[in-house]
């Protein structure tokens, strides 16, 4: 699992995405900004830093050999 966290772009924000992929991922970020937030062009460096900011949610548990 993958997640964007606003906050760690917009300092305050608190809305999340979470999905199977990094596509999907930055797909939900990029409709946020279009439908609350009114944004009309996102631009590429704004897709970069969406990108640089997802996470792997993944957390296996070591295994204990």
């Amino acid at each position: 699992m993958k997640r964007f966290e606003s906050g760690s772009l917009i300092p305050g924000a608190t809305w999340r995405a979470e999905a199977e992929t990094e596509a999907e991922v930055v797909r939900k970020a990029v409709e946020n900004l279009r439908n609350l937030h009114g944004e009309t062009e996102i631009r590429p460096d704004m897709i970069d830093r969406i990108k640089a900011r997802i996470v792997d949610t993944d957390t296996k548990a070591p295994s204990r050999h």
